[in-house]
């Protein structure tokens, strides 16, 4: 068997200030997507499996770039006729296997991967099974789902699981050719922004156990909860149940729709709290296990903000903390300036505030150079084995409280950017972080307890600040004349 993988995998925050271009994404072709094998990614999972099943991978592009603005519309044709090329020059195959993220959006295109699944099945044909794995905070389509044979959303929040899903498609492409089964897909839709929830504790854990059930049930091949992606404004935008059976799509909507009916009644207990700078900082020095983190979930990379805001670590600061860390903020500037100084050196920087007002000001501060890194690390958590390269890294102390400074995005996985320069954040009484959840999977077993930051910023779980322009009717919880169903 001969199975092409690729995938072009964003996460489009519509209110970012700039477009996303091609030198924004890291782009693997060929034999360089091989190198992938043996880590908890996707792509990872795909060539794992087809390797112990003795398949021909056949890898042709894979692209992903940091959560940010919308994708120019030259870098997404790019890539798209560059997969369309690499899989005519394949043919014959027997599956396509796509890593897709769910939210992409290009100049446009308000539905990327359904563009592009589209644009495949065209190509292939009806009967060349197509299977692909998803971020959960996808917008999902319809038409998309109905140009897939298999549509595998990761289950978990942290996305542990990456790499099973992408097993479970390649498997079902496999099960389509030698069993001839045709799977069916019913797509439910709930008017809903979901506040980014974890499914590792409370009601995300308890609804994902029902999803997880209803697979149970004879004929259903997959159960995929599409939590949405609510910093886009798109006409698709929502929270989605896509179930999967091996033909009958009476019983794929039946299943699909009680859940999507117990989701939607207990709505209002998905709703999050959102504490300020000084909330949190209270909160966290009032816990009595330790370490406490902080996340401030608001200026999260991984959903397209900067991670260059200074409203929680101003007030971190200001507080004069003892035993208090802060990694990272995104300032290549002073990273850059920190490293020219050198180790030992105490330098007058403005720190974080440069992407736009909304994330605060530049803070100017008299600084320790501490430590320096290359910032060429390995996650260890999340995507387990993959490198992760944030840029020099510089750790600064002021007024007491150490504070990485990174040149790249990226939110914060796991403890190696604090272990590159020296940390060990279990001596700390207080470990404040940017991230949503995905810190979840490399904290969980660190912190004593964890308080959530809701400062100003482009994830924000105050939701009701951005424009819906393209949303065709009310959505809740901005809008409470919201109904399910539609």
């Amino acid at each position: 068997m001969r199975i092409v993988i690729a995938g072009i995998n964003h996460e489009t925050n519509t209110y970012c200030l700039e477009q996303t271009v091609a030198s924004d994404f890291h782009q693997s072709r060929g034999e360089r997507i091989l190198r992938s094998l043996g880590t908890e990614t996707s792509i990872g999972g795909a060539l794992e499996t087809c390797a112990e099943l003795g398949i021909e991978a056949l890898p042709l592009l894979v692209t992903q770039a940091q959560p940010s603005g919308i994708i120019e519309r030259a870098t997404y044709d790019g890539f798209k006729d560059e997969i369309l090329s690499g899989i005519k020059n394949q043919l014959p195959i027997d599956g396509v296997f796509l890593d897709l993220h769910g939210a992409g959006v290009a100049e446009g295109i308000q539905d990327l991967e359904g563009d592009l699944v589209l644009a495949i099945r065209n190509l292939v044909g009806p009967d060349t099974p197509i299977a692909a794995t998803f971020d959960l905070h996808g917008n999902i389509s319809a038409e998309m789902c109905e140009n897939l044979d298999g549509t595998f959303a990761c289950h978990q929040y942290p996305h542990i699981d990456l790499h099973l899903r992408a097993r479970e498609a390649i498997e079902l492409i496999i099960q389509m050719t030698s069993d001839g089964i045709r799977p069916v897909s019913h797509v439910e839709r709930l008017p809903m922004l979901m506040p980014t929830t974890t499914t590792f504790t409370g009601i995300g854990e308890a609804r994902l156990a029902l999803m997880l059930a209803a697979e149970e049930e004879a004929g259903v091949i997959d159960v995929s909860w599409f939590h949405g992606f609510p910093y886009a404004d798109t006409e698709h935008v929502g929270v989605y149940i896509v179930v999967t059976t091996t033909g009958d799509r009476a019983q794929a909507a039946r299943v699909a729709r009680g859940l999507a009916a117990d989701l939607w009644a207990v709505r209002e207990g998905l709703r999050a709290q959102s504490l300020s700078a000084e909330e949190a900082l209270a909160a966290a020095q009032s816990s009595e296990a330790r370490p406490v983190v902080i996340n401030e979930t608001s200026d999260n990379c991984g959903a397209g903000a900067p991670g260059d805001g200074t409203h929680l670590l101003k007030v971190m600061l200001d507080a004069h903390l003892e035993r208090a860390c802060f990694g990272f903020i995104v300032d290549p500037a002073v990273a850059e300036q920190a490293s020219e100084a050198g180790v030992g050196a105490t330098i007058q920087i403005e720190l974080g505030g440069k992407y736009d007002d909304f994330h605060g000001q530049p803070l100017k501060l008299s600084a320790y150079v501490k430590s320096l890194h290359d910032g060429k690390l390995r996650m260890r958590a999340m995507f387990k084995g993959m490198p992760l390269h944030i840029g020099k890294m510089a750790r600064l102390v002021v007024n007491g409280v150490d504070v990485i400074v990174a040149s790249r995005r990226s939110q914060t996985f796991d403890i190696a950017p604090f272990q590159a320069l020296g940390i060990e954040v279990s001596e700390y009484d207080i470990v404040a972080l940017k991230s949503s959840n995905h810190f979840r999977a490399g904290f969980a077993g660190i912190a004593g307890s964890i308080v959530t930051a809701d400062t100003p910023g482009l994830s924000t779980h105050k939701i009701e600040i951005f424009p819906r322009q393209s949303a065709t009717g009310p959505l809740w919880p901005t809008d409470p004349t919201a109904r399910y169903p539609e």
